[in-house]
């Protein structure tokens, strides 16, 4: 058992710094230090980095999962879901504003090394495009629904790298009401259809 939660620690430290400092300049001593724990144990555990990276990149889209099939408890119709979406940038603006999208950093910076876990660490951009394609998919023609599920995505990601690049807290605001108008147009034009 304490084995079990020494490695879980790893695991939550290191995504912590991956996120913060990024995947390369993360060191076994950094994540060592943060769970407070001898390189020696530490090794028992993880040989190399890019184990750890492996078990990040599952926490992360565990992580995701269990968020979206809250969203999907929770709210009643796909537009209140795809809301919800959106609003991740409004909840994590603080963490956006200093060190950018979780996600988008971690692939980008995986891109950059061409390193063998992108497709992984890819694979969390696939999950929630398929969630919001789903999500759509109940709004208009599934022939559209991925088409804008990748608009989304491609919209929330450039709201957040300039976010992060610029801080200005008024132009996050601006970016979430307007995808949130073009939602809402989303959907008034599903409703006026049926009518």
């Amino acid at each position: 058992m304490a084995g079990r939660r020494t490695r879980s620690e790893i695991v939550a430290a290191a995504d912590e710094l991956f996120y913060r400092m990024g995947f390369e300049p993360t060191s076994f001593a950094d994540i060592a230090e943060k769970v407070n724990i001898s390189r020696g144990n530490f090794y028992h555990h993880f040989k190399t980095k890019d184990e750890i990276l492996n078990e990040v990149i599952q926490k992360r889209a565990a992580d995701r999962r269990t968020m979206l099939d809250a969203w999907e408890q929770e709210e009643s119709t796909p537009e209140r879901r795809i809301a919800r979406f959106i609003d991740i940038l409004a909840m994590n603006c603080d963490k956006i504003r200093l060190h950018g999208c979780p996600i988008g950093t971690l692939t980008g910076e995986l891109a950059k090394l061409d390193h063998p876990a992108r497709e992984e660490a890819t694979a969390l951009f696939t999950l929630f495009r398929n969630w919001l394609s789903r999500q759509f998919a109940q709004l208009v023609p599934h022939k559209e629904a991925d088409r804008l599920a990748m608009e989304l995505l491609a919209r929330s990601q450039g709201a957040a790298t300039l976010y992060n690049a610029f801080r200005d807290d008024n132009f996050l605001r601006r970016e979430i009401a307007a995808m949130k108008a073009w939602l809402a147009g989303i959907s008034a034009g599903r409703k006026s259809a049926h009518d």
